[in-house]
């Protein structure tokens, strides 16, 4: 629990009562590697801070491909935050790639804090926006580097990941394929 509160109080203050309040509701779960904690097409009921194990957010394309668009791993929280606070279907899908342990917050929950603790709504947006701006820096880093620059900023943003994910699935980050980050990998090495 101490990784959750230190976590979100990079946000914003909480007091001893908030903690206990917050402590509370939360359910500790574990997920096993391939399943699925958010479903594209459905409403999410959940929110978690990841306290061990790795995660992807991903889609599918119409001929059933899927792509690895980020991934989320510990000391983070994992949902689909939009869809849980505005209770809208899911556009992606959020898979454990390796076995983990989440820290789940239900809507419920969620709701008894909304209203109890004061900081609440704006520590969650906090923590929201934050996760938003990541997602849109790392997305236009994709789009403007090229394959190689791409795996090294991989490398460097995301320490010890590399050893921690299926190769189809960090090329499919990454935009290439399999094959091409094993050169990609060679050549970095040489």
């Amino acid at each position: 629990m101490e990784e959750l509160f230190n976590y979100i109080k990079k946000f914003g203050l909480l007091n001893a009562q908030d903690e206990l309040l917050i402590t509370e509701g939360i359910q500790e779960i574990s997920v096993k590697k391939g399943e699925i904690f958010v479903e594209a097409g459905k409403v999410s009921q959940k929110i978690a801070f990841v306290k061990k194990g790795v995660f992807r957010s991903l889609y599918y394309n119409k001929e059933g491909d899927d792509f690895t668009r980020y991934f989320i791993y510990e000391g983070r929280f994992i949902g689909d935050f939009q869809g849980f606070t505005d209770q809208l279907p899911a556009h992606e899908y959020i898979e454990a790639i390796t076995d983990a342990v989440l820290l789940v917050i239900d809507l419920s929950h969620f709701k008894i804090l909304e209203q109890k603790i004061k900081i609440w709504p704006v520590l969650f947006a906090r923590i929201h926006g934050f996760v938003a701006e990541n997602k849109l820096k790392v997305a236009s880093i994709m789009l403007n580097q090229d394959a190689k620059s791409r795996y090294i900023h991989f490398l460097n943003h995301y320490p010890g990941l590399a050893n921690r994910v299926p190769q189809s699935m960090l090329a499919s980050y990454l935009g290439v394929t399999p094959s091409s980050l094993s050169r990609i990998r060679r050549n970095i090495n040489e």
